[in-house]
C-alpha cells in the first residue's frame, strides 16, 4: 500500500486528497497546509490523517511514500526537490516550475533518484480529450489547421501568476497531449486592469510546424464562463465545450475542397461541404481520480506517467516564452527543442 502526503490544501488540495482517498492501492497518511483553519475540516473529515502546518515535516515522514504538491507556482521547484531529495516519488500541481530551468532541474534530480516525477495536466485525464486525441491520431480530422480556444470567467485571481500561467496552461497541456506537431514560435499580448496585479487578460498564439496555428484567448474578467474549444482540419472539425454537462465533443464532417478546374491559382475555385453532426461516447471518469490512478500505478510498475516531467518542461516552455513576448508588446518568440533550455 502506498502512502501519500498531500502539500497544500487550498483550492485543489482537498480534491486531491478526496480521490487518492478513494483510489485503490493508496492510503492519504498526511496533509500539510500553512493555515489551520484549513487543516481542521479535513481532521473532522479524515481522522486517521497526520496534519502538520510545517511542509518540511511531511516531505521528511518516513510513513511516506510520494508527496502531492498543491502549492503556489513559486513554491513548486523547492518543495519538489526536497521530496525528490527525500526518497519521494512527486505529483505537482500545473504549471510544473515558475522557468523551464527549474522544470529541467527537477527531471534530472527525478532520474538521478530513480523516481517517478509527475505534472497535475488534469485535462489530460478526462474522457473528452482523451476522445480528440483518438480522433486526431486515427486521421478523423485529416490534415490539421488550427486549434482556436476561448477559457475565460470572472475570478479567480491569482496573487503570483498571470492569467495564461493559470488558464492557458490548460489548452497548452492539451495541445501537447493531443497534437502530432511541433510548436515553433509564440506571441502573446495582454493587459492588468487591476493595480498591482498581473494581466486578467491575454492572447496567446503559438505557431507549429505544417502550417498549423493555435490560438488562446484567456480573461479573469468575463461575465460568463466558457470553455470552448475548435480544432479544426481538411476532413472534419471538433467543437469541444467543456461547460456542456454532456455531448462535451462534436465532431462536423464539415469543409473545403479546392477546384482545379481554372489554369492557374487565381481561378481555382473553393468548394464548401456540410456534412453530419457526430456525438461520439465519452468516458464519464472523474479525471483527478484516473490521474490519480495513473500516479500510483506508475510508482507500482517503475513506468513513465502520461503527463510526466517532460511534458511539464513542454508546457513550461511555452508559458516562459509567452512570457516575455506579452512584455515585448506580442514579439515573436521561437522556441528551443524540448530539452534545451532558452
Amino acid at each position: 500500500m502506498i502512502q501519500v502526503g498531500v502539500n497544500g490544501c487550498g483550492y485543489w488540495g482537498p480534491n486531491l486528497i478526496r480521490c487518492f482517498s478513494e483510489a485503490s492501492g493508496v492510503t492519504v497518511a498526511a496533509v500539510s497546509d500553512l493555515r489551520a483553519d484549513r487543516l481542521a475540516p479535513l481532521r473532522k473529515r479524515y481522522p486517521a490523517i497526520e496534519t502538520t502546518q510545517n511542509a518540511a515535516e511531511l516531505i521528511s515522514n518516513p510513513r511516506l511514500d510520494a508527496i502531492a504538491i498543491a502549492t503556489p507556482v513559486a513554491t513548486h521547484f523547492e518543495l519538489a526537490m526536497k521530496a525528490l531529495a527525500a526518497g519521494k516519488h512527486v505529483l505537482v500541481e500545473k504549471p510544473m516550475t515558475a522557468s523551464a530551468e527549474s522544470s529541467l532541474r527537477l527531471m534530472e534530480e527525478a532520474d538521478r533518484c530513480n523516481l517517478v516525477l509527475m505534472v497535475d495536466h488534469t485535462f489530460v485525464y478526462t474522457g473528452a480529450v482523451r476522445k480528440i486525441r483518438e480522433l486526431i491520431a486515427g486521421g478523423q480530422l485529416g490534415e490539421l489547421y488550427y486549434y482556436d480556444a476561448v477559457r475565460v470567467n470572472l475570478g479567480l485571481f491569482q496573487h503570483d501568476v498571470d492569467v495564461i500561467w493559470d488558464l492557458a496552461v490548460h489548452d497548452v497541456s492539451i495541445m501537447d497531449y493531443v497534437l502530432p506537431l511541433r510548436p515553433l514560435a509564440v506571441s502573446a499580448t495582454g493587459m492588468s486592469h487591476v493595480p498591482g496585479r498581473r494581466e486578467n487578460v491575454a492572447y496567446l498564439t503559438i505557431f507549429c510546424e505544417n502550417n498549423f496555428i493555435a490560438h488562446v484567448h484567456v480573461n479573469w474578467l468575463a461575465p460568463v464562463k466558457v470553455r470552448r474549444t475548435m480544432i479544426g482540419g481538411s476532413r472534419r472539425m471538433i467543437v469541444y465545450d467543456d461547460v456542456e454537462p454532456s455531448e462535451k465533443v462534436k465532431v462536423y464532417d464539415k469543409g473545403i475542397a479546392m477546384s482545379e478546374e481554372g489554369e492557374d491559382v487565381v481561378e481555382m475555385r473553393i468548394r464548401y461541404r456540410a456534412g453530419d453532426v457526430w456525438i461520439p461516447q465519452l468516458d464519464i471518469s472523474e479525471a483527478l481520480k484516473v490521474e490519480a490512478a495513473e500516479f500510483i500505478g506508475s510508482i507500482e510498475q517503475g513506468r513513465t506517467p502520461l503527463t510526466d516531467g517532460l511534458a511539464g518542461l513542454r508546457t513550461v516552455r511555452i508559458l516562459e516564452a509567452a512570457t516575455r513576448s506579452m512584455k515585448a508588446k506580442g514579439q515573436l518568440m521561437e522556441l528551443e527543442p524540448a530539452g534545451a533550455v532558452a
